[in-house]
Parts: structure tokens; C-alpha cells; sequence
């Protein structure tokens, strides 16, 4: 059963591939958001498998993400990448490499006490707010999306690093509010159809690996 369940779990994810490519020849879309797509997949798939090797392919794909971000005018996207989001990948790959288990490369799998889960979601929330306001005065293109996301990504990633099961439920708000807000600068011309696909896979991928991960940490506790 376990070695069926891989079999379908790899076919799907060359299938993922597959219409990344085929989707970016046929609209003729940037290679620049191509290349950032497939790195940031094989990224969250390497993460969602706990592989520390994961990080410097994020942080390839995050650099030309971070282009994406400044051609759109999203300036909350850019910083957020350019001044957290590589810093903390490398940061990430040395803390993982810390915290594998013994028998095999992937890392110790972890959960949020529910005081952690209150403080984390008060200050985001509050920060939410302030930086909406801030890109708003500099007349971001859509500060509200691009706030939120902003902020919840710089918590999920913080997240990602401590190996925590919540850091899935935060990159679901995040990838959707992310789909959406590509989805419509592609509606108006601009040819990043690989960045709008990129981010429906990560939702669809958040909501896989926090499924495995649930079910991974339920095992542990029963042993």
C-alpha cells in the first residue's frame, strides 16, 4: 500500500511538471516566472517531505520571484523576499539539518502549543494591518493581498523553520490570496501564467502535506 501511495504521489507531481511546461510554452510566458515556478514547486514538495535540501532550491526560485515582484510593483512581495524570505532559507537549511531523525534525511516533525497559536496570530494580525496601511500610502497595486500575504508569509516560513505542523494552514491563506492576486495582473496582460499555476499548486500542496504531516504526528504520539 505504502509503495502504491509513492507511485501515485510521483505521478502526480510529474503531472504537475508536465502542464507547468506545456501551460508556459503555449502561452508564451516569461522565462523568468517558468523558472520561478519551478523552483518554488520543487521547493514545497522537498518541504512537505521534510528534505533539507528543499532550501536552496527556494532561495533560486525565490530570486526570480522576487524580479517577478518588482516588474508588478508589488513592493511588499519584493522586500519580503529580497530581505526575509532568502535569509531565512539559508537559515533554514542549516536548522533542519540540526533536527533529522536518526534513521533517515528528514527532519523531526513538530506542533504549536495553543498559547504559541494565539500570541503568533494576535501579532500577525495586528502587523497585518499597519503594513496595509503602509503599502497603501506608496501606492502599492494591491495593498490589502499583497499586505496580508506579506506579513502571513514572513510567519509561515518562520514556521517552516521551527518544522511545526501549523506552518501548512498559514501557506494555505497565503498561496490562495496569493492565486488570486497573480491570477488577476495575468488577466491584464502581463505574461506570468506560470506564476498564477506555481501558486494553485502550493494551496493544493498545503492542504496535501498538512494532511500527511497530521497524520505523521498522530502516528508518533501513538508509539
Amino acid at each position: 500500500m505504502i509503495k502504491n501511495n509513492k507511485k501515485t504521489e510521483s505521478f502526480l507531481f510529474i503531472l504537475i511538471y508536465i502542464f507547468l511546461f506545456t501551460l508556459a510554452f503555449i502561452r508564451h510566458d516569461s522565462i523568468i516566472a517558468l523558472i520561478s515556478a519551478f523552483c518554488g514547486i520543487t521547493y514545497t514538495i522537498l518541504a512537505g517531505k521534510g528534505v533539507p535540501i528543499c532550501y536552496p532550491i527556494g532561495a533560486t526560485g525565490s530570486c526570480f520571484y522576487a524580479y517577478l515582484s518588482f516588474a508588478s510593483n508589488l513592493w511588499g512581495n519584493l522586500i519580503l523576499y529580497v530581505c526575509y524570505y532568502i535569509p531565512m532559507q539559508i537559515l533554514g537549511f542549516f536548522q533542519w539539518n540540526k533536527n533529522l531523525k536518526s534513521d533517515k534525511y528528514e527532519i523531526v516533525k513538530t506542533v504549536l502549543t495553543n498559547k504559541e497559536r494565539v500570541i503568533l496570530f494576535f501579532i500577525s494580525t495586528l502587523i497585518t494591518i499597519i503594513t496595509i496601511f503602509v503599502l497603501a500610502h506608496f501606492g502599492d497595486k494591491n495593498p490589502i493581498i499583497d499586505g496580508i500575504t506579506t506579513v502571513f508569509s514572513i510567519l509561515g516560513m518562520y514556521l517552516t523553520v521551527k518544522r511545526v505542523l501549523e506552518q501548512w494552514i498559514v501557506w494555505m491563506l497565503v498561496n490562495g490570496l496569493s492565486f488570486l492576486m497573480w491570477l488577476d495582473i495575468a488577466l491584464k496582460g502581463e505574461r506570468v501564467y506560470s506564476t498564477v499555476f506555481m501558486w494553485l499548486v502550493y494551496f493544493i500542496l498545503a492542504i496535501y502535506f498538512f494532511i500527511n504531516w497530521k497524520k505523521e504526528l498522530k502516528a508518533q504520539q501513538k508509539e
